[in-house]
């Protein structure tokens, strides 16, 4: 039985796992194609890379729990 924070965890890192892909493959695409967007957010591989760590340091959190 999963949880309703399994189910919140895992969409959020499907989210992680996506920005990271965006980020290292088509930050060029976002950039001409969002221009107005990528002003406000921009695509860094540092914050991506950040969002990604800590989304699996909450899903290890949750798995000790027993959550997941």
């Amino acid at each position: 039985m999963v949880s309703i924070e399994g189910v919140i965890f895992y969409l959020v890192l499907l989210d992680s796992l996506f920005a990271n892909i965006a980020t290292y493959c088509c930050a060029k695409w976002y950039k001409k194609n969002f221009k107005g967007l990528s002003k406000w957010f921009p695509m860094v591989k540092g914050w991506s890379l950040l969002y990604l760590v800590l989304v699996l340091w909450v899903g290890y959190g949750l798995y000790r729990l027993g959550l997941l």
